[in-house]
């Protein structure tokens, strides 16, 4: 049994009433965390001020060692966070190491961008007042930084909030999914270690009246929020006067056209549709295949699935793990159902699996209508939808018929049809010859529409942590 304290502005605190963690694979409780309240928000927001002052008034290089002393700590202790990954989400031993390492890395260009926080000088005279006068602005964090994560990548999305947030000079208040927190709090162990300002840094693990104490609270400058669109709908319409940042999801797609790569688009699909039971924001949910590819694309598919191993994710084998709770499958097979009874096609999988039921099949869906939920919301589950389509103007308008916009893969040799896809697609990333799911922890992350406000990526996470401070000096 797992036992973790939360953490008030650099308090290890208990209390009596607490939220068991479940392992998604056996269904038995495996850890257990404090409860947090609005009071502990409180206490937490006014540590916070105290903490703010101590890390701002840090230098960027001491702000970069702490990190990166956290980023070494965090590699020594590689498999016993790996370990707890598997324990409270589910995803396989395999993924649950390349979440680790993928979290150092966002470590890392944490520390790197905390040196790169930079203003801009500006020609006042070019104004017709500006005579005499020499202007410039720098970066200055916000203050409080208030960040909620989902259950999926307890780790590493926990650090693309809280790694840019203190490498710019704040304090942070932390709420992780109440299905996750045990990562979440073991960072919060590694960053204290690391010589952190103790309270610059809360982790309240709670339900929805800690995520809006937090969200609403005056002194809260920057809300950062990755989760369902329906709970980003509520924090948008009551933080209040602040920055904002949404990360909401998608049902991302791939587009294979008559001159793309099978093989490449079919492994792509496979590992985008089917890690993490498919639980990822930018999971490929929908695949539209040129006609004259389809049957041949359809056939590589069914093949490759066919191979996937599923079951116990602490075996190094495994290639597909639990469903995070048994309403999520329950859900999963309802949607499937109603796609089904509108003229979809079942090819593989689509039910639980028998030896394990907490595990649903990798599944394969064809001939999708656009009214059903399998094509128009989240499906967060392992299930691809497989559409054939004319020509690349069909599967193009196919793509921005959703209302979410996230990331879009598609594979093709001709520059123009790439371009044209570029330009037209509705979405916060169009990567040619590669799959949604692919990310760089670096890289400017975020969508349009639906799928969100802003981007995550260290340096581009800064921006929205940091605000613009204008000076101007009259040398007249």
């Amino acid at each position: 049994m797992i036992e973790k304290k939360m953490l008030i502005g650099g308090e290890w605190v208990d209390k009596e009433e607490k939220i068991e963690v479940i392992y998604p694979y056996t269904r038995k409780v495996i850890g257990r965390v404090p409860k947090g309240d609005e009071k502990d928000v409180e206490r937490a927001i006014e540590r916070a001020k105290e903490g703010f002052k101590e890390i701002s008034s840090l230098t960027a290089y001491e702000r970069y060692e702490i990190l990166m002393r956290a980023a070494q700590l965090l590699k020594e202790r590689a498999e016993d966070f790996a370990k707890t990954l598997v324990l409270e989400v589910g995803k396989t031993i395999r993924e649950a190491r390349t979440e680790v390492q993928r979290a150092i890395q966002t470590l890392i260009f944490s520390a790197e961008e905390a040196k790169r926080i930079n203003g801009e000088t500006f020609p006042i005279d070019a104004h017709p007042n500006g005579r005499g006068k020499v202007g410039f602005y720098i970066r200055v964090p916000v203050g409080i930084v208030s960040a909620i994560t989902p259950f999926n990548f307890p780790l590493n999305l926990s650090m693309h909030k809280v790694g840019p947030a203190l490498a710019a000079g704040n304090a942070v208040i932390l709420k992780p999914s109440e299905r996750t927190p045990l990562t979440p709090l073991m960072l919060g162990e590694i960053l204290l270690e690391a010589g952190l300002p103790p309270k610059a840094l809360s982790i309240i693990p709670g339900f929805g009246d800690v995520g809006k104490a937090m969200t609403t609270h005056p002194d809260v400058r920057v809300v950062s929020f990755t989760g369902s669109r329906k709970v980003g709908d509520i924090i948008a319409r009551q933080v209040g006067i602040k920055k904002l940042v949404l990360e909401l999801g998608s049902n991302s797609a791939i587009i294979l056209h008559r001159d793309g790569d099978i093989d490449k688009a079919v492994e792509k699909t496979v590992q985008g549709g089917y890690a993490i039971a498919g639980q990822v924001c930018i999971s490929v949910q929908r695949v539209f295949v040129h006609e004259e590819l389809y049957e041949e694309f359809m056939e590589r598919l069914k093949e490759r699935v066919s191979k996937l191993k599923v079951g116990d994710p602490m075996d190094e084998s495994t290639d597909l793990g639990p469903m995070i709770a048994p309403s999520e499958l329950e859900r999963i097979q309802e949607w499937i159902s109603e796609a089904v009874q509108k003229g979809a096609r079942i090819e593989a999988g689509g039910l639980r699996c028998a030896e394990d039921e907490t595990v649903f099949s990798p599944t394969i869906i064809s001939l999708v209508p656009e009214d059903t939920k399998l094509f128009k919301e989240e499906a967060f589950a392992p299930v691809v939808a497989v559409n054939p389509y004319k020509d690349i103007e069909e599967a193009i308008r196919w793509v921005n018929t959703s209302d979410y916009g996230l990331q879009v893969g598609v594979f093709t040799k001709d520059i123009n049809v790439a371009w044209k896809c570029i330009r037209e697609i509705e979405a916060g990333g169009v990567l040619i010859n590669e799959g949604p799911t692919f990310r760089a922890d670096h890289m400017p992350y975020g969508g349009v529409k639906y799928s969100g406000i802003g981007r995550e990526g260290p340096k581009f996470a800064i921006e929205d942590y940091t605000e613009i401070k204008t000076v101007i000096f009259d040398l007249t």
